[in-house]
C-alpha cells in the first residue's frame, strides 16, 4: 500500500455519508481560499449520491462559493439525457439543483441524445477535458511547456463495486488496461446499463486527492483486496492513487476484510 494512503473508518452508512460531505465542504473551502476556485470529480452510486444529499443538508453548505466550483464526472451511463440511470441527473436532484452553480463549470458526459456511440461521447469528453486543461494552463504563471490533458482535479470521488470496479473500469476489461486515452466508451459493461463512458486510470490518477467511498458487507472483499495491493487489472480499485493523498472512506461492514495491520493507517 502506498505511503499516501489513509483509511477513515465510520460506524454506519449514514455517518459515512455525513462525514464525507463535511470533509468535502472543508476541502473545497480550503482550496478556494488558496486559489479562488476548486474542482471536484463526482461519482454516482448509493453512497456517492447520499453524500451529495448530505452536503445540502449541512449547515456549512452555504460557506462554499459554489459558483466557483468546477464539476466533472468519473463515469456516466450512456443513456438518454433524462434517463433516471444518469449519474448527472441523480447528482442534479441531490445537489446541483439546490446550490448556486455556474452552469459553464458543470461538465456532464454526453448522452444518446447527442452522440451515436459511447466511444463518440468519450472522445468529446476527452476534448472537453483537454480544453479546460489548456485554459487552466494558460492562466498559470508557469504556462511554458505543453498543457496537460486534464485539468487539475482537487478531489476525485470514487465508489467501489462488489467486483472492485471504480468509475466504469471493470476487472479484466479494456478500460482498466488503457494507458493513453483520458476517457473511454464501452458497450459491454457487466453491470447494466451496458453502454458507459468513463475516465481512465491515468486521468483519475492525476487528481490531487482521490477519495474511495464504500459501505456494506458486499464491498468488503473488494476493499480488502484493493488495500492489500492486488493487481489493478483484476482489482481496479487497487489502481486508484492520488498525487498527494488516497483516502479510503469506509464503514465497518466494508472494512471487514481489511488486514489488521493496514488499519494502522487509520486517519481520524
Amino acid at each position: 500500500m502506498a505511503s499516501n494512503v489513509r483509511i477513515n473508518l465510520h460506524p454506519s452508512f449514514d455517518v459515512l455519508a455525513a462525514t464525507t460531505a463535511a470533509r468535502l465542504i472543508t476541502k473545497l473551502l480550503d482550496v478556494q481560499n488558496e486559489r479562488g476556485e476548486a474542482t471536484v470529480v463526482l461519482t454516482g452510486g448509493t453512497v456517492g449520491i447520499a453524500t451529495l444529499k448530505a452536503i445540502v443538508a449541512s449547515p456549512a453548505c452555504p460557506a462554499v462559493d459554489w459558483s466557483k466550483v468546477n464539476f466533472w464526472w468519473g463515469d456516466e451511463r450512456f443513456v438518454a439525457a433524462e434517463d433516471a440511470d444518469r449519474n448527472a441527473l441523480q447528482a442534479s436532484a441531490a445537489l446541483l439543483d439546490h446550490i448556486p452553480i455556474d452552469p459553464a463549470r458543470v461538465h456532464q458526459m454526453g448522452s444518446t441524445d447527442d452522440f451515436a456511440s459511447a466511444e463518440d461521447a468519450a472522445t468529446a469528453y476527452a476534448a472537453e477535458l483537454a480544453a479546460a486543461a489548456a485554459q487552466e494552463h494558460a492562466r498559470a504563471h508557469d504556462a511554458g511547456g505543453t498543457a496537460p490533458l486534464v485539468p487539475r482535479f482537487d478531489v476525485l470521488l470514487l465508489g467501489i463495486g462488489p467486483d472492485a470496479h471504480v468509475a466504469s473500469l471493470f476487472p479484466e476489461m479494456a478500460g482498466i488496461r488503457e494507458k493513453t486515452l483520458t476517457a473511454v466508451g464501452l458497450d459491454n459493461s457487466p453491470k447494466p446499463p451496458p453502454s458507459r463512458v468513463s475516465l481512465t486510470l491515468p486521468s483519475i490518477n492525476t487528481a490531487t486527492e482521490i477519495w474511495l467511498v464504500a459501505a456494506g458487507n458486499d464491498k468488503a472483499g473488494a476493499v480488502g483486496l484493493a488495500l492489500a495491493g492486488a493487481n489493478p487489472v483484476q482489482v481496479p480499485a487497487a489502481g486508484a492513487q492520488g498525487l498527494v493523498k488516497t483516502l479510503w472512506l469506509i464503514d465497518q461492514d466494508a472494512a471487514a476484510k481489511v488486514p489488521g495491520q493496514l488499519m494502522l493507517r487509520h486517519e481520524n
